[in-house]
This record gives C-alpha cells, sequence and structure tokens, in this order.
C-alpha cells in the first residue's frame, strides 16, 4: 500500500494533515493524487480488458511473445483501438502471462569421418531474395514416453521460413532425409538449383542423399562440425517446434500423439503462425504476398 492510499483511506478518522505530517508526504502531492484517482481507475480497467484480450490469443499459441501478440491485436483493429507493443508487453508481465521454455536436448549429430568434404555456402546467411533458392534441414528428436523418440527430419527455405518438406521416423536412417527432401521437391515442383544447407551429421554424408541431391538438382552445403551456429536457422526452428507443442513438458505420452500434434503445430505454423522475419505475417502468406507483387511489377 501506497503513503498516499493509506492518507485516503484514513482521511475520515484522522486529519489529512496531521496524517500527511505523519508520514511525511506533502498534502498538495496527496491531493494530486487524490484528483488522479478517476484516470488510474480507468487505466487499470483498461489493462484488465487488455489482459482478457490478450488471455485469448495466447490460449491458442502458449509461446507467442509480446510483439506476436501486439501483431495479432492490432490486425484490422480501428486506429482507437490499436495497441502499443510496450503496454502489451507491461501488462503481460503484470498478469504473468509468458511463453514456454524448452528444456533438454538429445545428441542427433553424428559425423561420418569417411564422408565427403562438403563447402558451406551459406557462411550464417540464412536469407534468401526469393523462394526456392536456400534450405535449411536438421534432425531433431521427438521424445515419446515409453515408446521411446521419434524422429523429424526438416527441409525449411530461407526466403519465408516455410516447412516445404519434412519426415518422421522412429529411426535416424539416411531415408529420414531422403523422404524429407523428396517431400519438398514435390511440394516445389522442383528444387533445381536450389542450395540445402545441413550440419554433418552421418544421414546428410550419406552416398545415397548425395545422390538425391545430384539428381533433384540440388547443391550441398555444410557448416563446421560441432557449431550448431551454422546451422542456426534450423536450430532455431527444433526449438520452436518443442516449445509451442510440448508446452515446457518433457515429451509426448506416446507416438501416435507426438505424430497427430507436430502435424497440427506444422500445419499452422505454415499458414496462420507470424513470424517476426516475415513482418508478421505466415511463411504461407509472405510467399503469396511476394508472388503478388513480381506478377504487379510484370504487369
Amino acid at each position: 500500500m501506497s503513503r498516499f492510499q493509506f492518507v485516503a483511506e484514513h482521511s475520515n478518522t484522522f486529519e489529512v494533515k496531521r496524517l500527511c505530517q505523519v508520514l511525511c508526504v506533502a498534502r498538495s502531492s496527496f491531493y494530486k493524487w487524490l484528483a488522479a484517482a478517476p484516470a488510474r481507475a480507468a487505466r487499470a480497467a483498461g489493462d484488465e480488458a487488455l489482459a482478457a484480450r490478450i488471455r485469448a490469443v495466447h490460449v491458442q499459441d502458449r509461446a507467442c511473445g509480446a510483439p506476436r501478440i501486439t501483431v495479432e491485436l492490432n490486425d484490422g483493429a480501428a486506429p482507437d483501438a490499436r495497441v502499443n507493443h510496450k503496454r502489451v508487453a507491461r501488462v503481460m508481465r503484470e498478469h504473468r502471462i509468458a511463453g514456454i521454455r524448452l528444456r533438454r536436448r538429445v545428441r542427433t549429430t553424428v559425423p561420418d569421418p569417411g564422408a565427403a568434404l562438403v563447402p558451406d555456402l551459406l557462411e550464417r546467411d540464412f536469407t534468401a531474395s526469393e523462394p526456392n533458392a536456400k534450405y535449411v534441414g536438421d534432425i531433431t528428436y521427438l521424445p515419446c514416453g515409453d515408446d521411446g523418440f521419434l524422429y523429424l527430419a526438416t527441409v525449411i527455405d530461407c526466403f519465408s521460413r516455410r516447412l516445404v518438406g519434412w519426415s518422421i521416423a522412429d529411426h535416424m536412417r539416411t531415408d529420414l532425409v531422403t523422404d524429407a527432401l523428396l517431400a519438398a521437391a514435390a511440394t516445389r515442383g522442383t528444387l533445381a538449383g536450389a542450395v540445402m544447407h545441413t550440419d554433418h551429421g552421418a544421414q546428410y554424408g550419406a552416398k545415397v542423399y548425395a545422390q538425391l541431391c545430384t539428381r533433384l538438382g540440388v547443391s550441398r552445403s555444410m557448416g563446421a562440425v560441432g557449431t550448431s551456429a551454422d546451422n542456426a536457422m534450423a536450430e532455431s526452428f527444433n526449438a520452436t517446434l518443442k516449445r509451442e507443442t510440448l508446452a515446457g513438458a518433457h515429451g509426448w505420452p506416446d507416438s501416435p500423439t507426438a505424430r497427430h500434434e507436430v502435424f497440427t503445430w506444422i500445419t499452422r505454423y505454415n499458414t496462420r503462425r507470424r513470424h517476426s522475419t516475415c513482418g508478421y505475417l505466415s511463411p504461407t502468406d509472405y510467399e503469396n504476398a511476394h508472388h503478388a507483387a513480381n506478377l504487379t511489377l510484370a504487369a
């Protein structure tokens, strides 16, 4: 309780002058505080209403933070209903609305010492000027209770962060990553001329994978051994997926649940989840906007 609040609550019993003297506050400051009470009450009511709106967004995406929630709240809102991201962040702190943090990790990258040397064509530049030019990929584990682990292989477009190809299996054999790359080729129609960047996992160094890249017209790229920053975009995707699907839990109860929830999240990630790198559009919407802009320029 503030000293001003104490004076206000006891002003019917004691003189304000005496209370202010005892509490060492200026009467002018107290009366100024008292005059501002209606405005404070209005702000508090506004914050409560905003907190309710934030919770409505947060329940749909428990890991989203203040920037993405702000964009969601302002999407289609009238000018006088728009909110500032700093206010959203403050209200989230005050009402303890927060995202979810990732817990543990399992090693999925085991280099093959006999694999052919592959150059790093990205050099940590995970940007692209158009879709279907540069991709990153990785394997991550999916803990499934008594069922052990499933493994997810990904192919992510550097332009839009869209997951264009993926594969889930209960093993980490080479066909896990070849299936993901074939899925990406089916999504795009062709991958000819694209770069596919990965870590030094044995699956990506396998002869079968290299032959598939050659057949699809894909140039392979690899970062340094043991340096996660060289494949940071794929690592970040894996962390986001687990944080937002597991919601702080250690794993899924079983394999079918993991498959279902990961598939649901991937669909939402591509089509609805707002990405800061994409100007807070979803990856699919970002690509569509790019295509539309190109058509307009061509016309």
